[in-house]
């Protein structure tokens, strides 16, 4: 697909993500541009920019703001020797501590880390969760570490009929609790009270493509109104559902890219790689919604 603006996008699958080519994300552009960006997230879910080297912090930061509002501030798990991004508005999705030292075995935030290898939907567990990702890559290991993505849109185009009804009008509780939890990971008192679980639509509408999605993530343990036990199996059976092969995209990361994509479409999750011999240093911004999901909720 290609525009007056010069930018094209390349399928990278059969159902969604695009390579987009025509754009230098590390310079800024004007807003007509930034609305063809979204017109290709709304249609393919997930962008892959590659670029020579990995954007600044500064770079990164302006980019995603051009496309519209962080996140604010939240609890994370930090290294135990202290935070290493000079930033709160990054992510850091790293197996590294202050000074690039790889984490122990033991750290927690390694630990918590591991969550990430679980099909999720990025803070899913607020009340307003999250729009687009942009995850930059710095440092990489030399085999591994790949991230996968599945099109939650496709996932619910392809339930039956019966289930479609069966699930339209639920709605779940997410928390990070649920999330890590099911790992073994064990959380402070205060740190219960910030992870308390929110309640969001188990299906929902995209507020511009219209297209109706599963809302899916590791981070739901609960439905309203139904035996935990059944909950469980539910939510299971939808994300096997969810993330058969042909709805899945696996990106193998290049030092410089950039892949940003629309958790009101997706869901995604990193793949195993040596953590404890090689870096692998990713930062992330995160845009807003700026409205809880439960205004989007399928009608």
């Amino acid at each position: 697909m290609r525009n007056d603006f010069g930018l094209t996008f390349t399928a990278l699958n059969p159902v969604f993500a695009a390579e987009c080519t025509g754009v230098d994300i590390g310079e800024p552009f004007p807003p007509a541009v930034a609305n063809v960006i979204h017109a290709a997230m709304d249609r393919y879910a997930v962008l892959v920019f590659r670029r020579d080297k990995a954007l600044t912090t500064e770079q990164q930061l302006n980019f995603t703001r051009s496309l519209g509002e962080l996140e604010g501030k939240y609890t994370k798990i930090e290294a135990e020797a202290g935070t290493r991004l000079d930033t709160p508005l990054l992510s850091d999705i790293s197996n590294l501590a202050p000074g690039n030292t790889i984490l122990p075995a033991e750290d927690r935030k390694r630990l918590f880390s591991l969550g990430n290898r679980l099909w999720h939907s990025d803070s899913s567990y607020k009340k307003i969760p999250a729009r687009y990702s942009a995850l930059c890559a710095h440092v990489l290991p030399p085999a591994g570490g790949d991230t996968e993505f599945a099109d939650m849109r496709v996932a619910w185009d392809t339930l039956d009929a019966s289930t479609k009804a069966q699930i339209r009008d639920l709605v779940a509780e997410h928390s990070r609790i649920f999330s890590k939890g099911t790992l073994g990971f064990t959380f402070t008192e205060s740190e219960v009270r910030d992870f308390a679980p929110v309640r969001q639509p188990l299906v929902r509408t995209h507020p511009h493509s219209g297209r109706h999605s599963l809302f899916l993530s590791a981070h739901a343990g609960r439905i309203v109104g139904m035996p935990q036990v059944e909950a469980l199996m539910l939510l299971r059976e939808l994300t096997e559902h969810a993330t058969q092969r042909e709805f899945v995209y696996r990106h193998k990361w290049r030092v410089g890219d950039l892949v940003m994509w629309d958790n009101q479409a997706t869901m995604h999750r990193a793949r195993p790689y040596d953590d404890l011999k090689y870096p692998r240093d990713l930062r992330r911004s995160t845009l807003t919604c700026g409205a809880p999901a439960m205004h989007y909720a399928a009608a």
